[in-house]
């Protein structure tokens, strides 16, 4: 008995948005077949879906939801396109277009910040919602930039006074040795990529014009101690590295009108005597607690090269195999 092929077409009426589609030498294209296991063409302005009924339904909502972001000016890549895809079948193609929507802020150079995922959202909402948001999830997730992004906003709208952005000086599996300088030049390398995320908001000069007047201080976490930090957005980074007693004492440093993230990967402690890590014990003791936001970002979530996604993946699958 013959298997009738099911066939269902989508329009695309912009030149523009068929290039966005279907992407350099037809990659995204490849992707969509090779996922879903339909078949592509194209005939003038449509593209016709062709295969199994219930799979080829799935593919025109996933083309569906990505040519609206695509005709909103957005670009589309392949990460983006298995997470759609992911959405889809999930039955939760609907929010697809909802990640793209309001811009959290503008770079120096004009480029919209926005979510890219739904962990992203609910991230970037939990930071709004809370006085405290911690934020736990493997690299490149968006963590510290966003987190930037949102500090730097809160500045431009003297909704605080300055930024403090922080991060315990572990090396990570390797011994550094005596480097040359002065106290600030031995701390740079730990803080780059805080330096990193803030020229890429503010450009260099405005960055600079702000830390030379104090609007901006980025500092190890041992100058934390004894300070009470007002009307400020405080950041601290790869807090998987801190002990408990760093911990403690970092959290209780917020003061009047200050707000506070928290970011780590708990896969990624590199605390020496596998000491617990005070980010790990935070997030026991502080769920439940009112005006404490806790976001757990996965390798859905990765918006770098889709190769880290495969990465992270790869890693978590071999972190839950039982030992031998």
């Amino acid at each position: 008995m013959e298997t009738t092929t099911y066939k269902t077409t989508i329009m695309i009426d912009s030149p523009d948005a068929f290039i966005n589609l279907f992407g350099l030498r037809d990659e995204n294209v490849d992707l969509l077949k090779r996922e879903l296991e339909v078949e592509l063409f194209c005939h003038g302005n449509e593209i016709i879906i062709s295969g199994d009924e219930e799979k080829a339904q799935l593919c025109k909502t996933v083309l569906t939801k990505l040519k609206q972001i695509v005709e909103k000016g957005e670009k589309i890549d392949r990460s983006r396109i298995r997470y759609a895809i992911e959405l889809a079948r999930e039955g939760n193609a609907e929010r697809i277009e909802e990640i793209m929507q309001g811009v959290i802020a503008i770079t120096y150079r004009g480029r919209q910040v926005k979510c890219k995922t739904l962990g992203q959202k609910q991230y970037v909402d939990a930071m709004k919602n809370n006085t405290c948001c911690f934020a736990i999830g493997p690299a490149g997730t968006g963590k510290t930039y966003l987190a930037i992004a949102m500090a730097v906003v809160a500045l431009k709208n003297k909704d605080i006074e300055r930024i403090i952005l922080t991060r315990p000086a572990v090396e990570a599996g390797e011994k550094l040795g005596f480097l040359p300088g002065d106290l600030q030049q031995k701390v740079d390398p730990y803080l780059r990529p805080l330096y990193d995320a803030l020229n890429d908001m503010m450009g260099f000069e405005g960055y600079s014009r702000l830390l030379e007047r104090g609007a901006v201080e980025v500092a190890p976490l041992a100058y934390m101690r004894g300070r009470t930090l007002n009307d400020a957005f405080i950041i601290l980074d790869e807090a998987q590295n801190t002990t408990s007693e760093q911990m403690k004492m970092f959290l209780t440093r917020m003061g009047a009108n200050s707000r506070m993230v928290i970011t780590g990967d708990i896969t990624q402690i590199d605390l020496a005597d596998n000491r617990k890590s005070g980010l790990v014990e935070a997030i026991e003791v502080l769920r439940g607690v009112e005006d404490i936001g806790i976001v757990h970002l996965t390798h859905r979530d990765v918006v770098r090269h889709e190769l880290v996604q495969a990465i992270v993946r790869a890693y978590e699958r071999h972190g839950s195999r039982p030992k031998r």
